[in-house]
């Protein structure tokens, strides 16, 4: 029963921070995340008011709050990134996911206009990524919440997890619902 649970909770198993990376790997993780907005597209596809209302697990997020908290979170990183790239090891500031997935936003904005988001957002931090020089790739910010720096290549590679993460959530509510 508790491997359930973390199967549902954690369908393609929890984030491991890799031990180190190379050219190859952040040109997978950066193709990842350029392939997000797309992925969000299909997992949307098809699914009426009734389905977005629907928890992808017992206890868990409802699609709509799925879908927006990855705009919210993927913001966030945008803007993190930014600050490690033009700042010395700035301290970010952490936010409660469970609060910001409750705000009336979440309820009222359709989930389409968070996709739209993620395609335009995701554009730009992909650029952004694909123009970083070797050194870029060790620049971090503080995250006071784990108490230690991120480096840009150990958060980008949280990240593409993170949009494995969440599509495989979806994809599998859909499953389980035949949609």
């Amino acid at each position: 029963m508790e491997t359930d649970l973390e199967l549902l909770k954690y369908p393609i198993g929890r984030y491991v921070k890799p031990e180190s990376y190379s050219a190859e790997t952040l040109m997978e993780w950066i193709a990842i995340l350029e392939a997000l907005p797309l992925w969000m597209d299909a997992c949307i596809e098809n699914l009426d008011h009734n389905h977005l209302q629907m928890a992808c697990r017992e206890g868990g997020w409802t699609i709509q709050q799925l879908v927006h908290h990855v705009a919210d979170s993927h913001m966030n990183a945008f803007i993190r990134l930014k600050l490690a790239l033009t700042e010395d090891n700035p301290t970010v500031k952490p936010y409660n996911e469970q609060t910001w997935a409750e705000l009336p936003d979440t309820q009222l904005v359709p989930v389409n206009i968070s996709v739209t988001l993620l395609h335009a957002l995701h554009r730009r931090m992909v650029v952004l990524l694909k123009q970083l020089q070797p050194s870029d790739w060790e620049r971090t910010y503080f995250h006071p919440e784990h108490q230690r720096p991120f480096p840009v290549w150990e958060m980008v590679a949280m990240y593409a997890w993170h949009s494995r993460h969440h599509t495989a959530h979806i994809k599998n509510f859909r499953h389980r619902i035949n949609v």
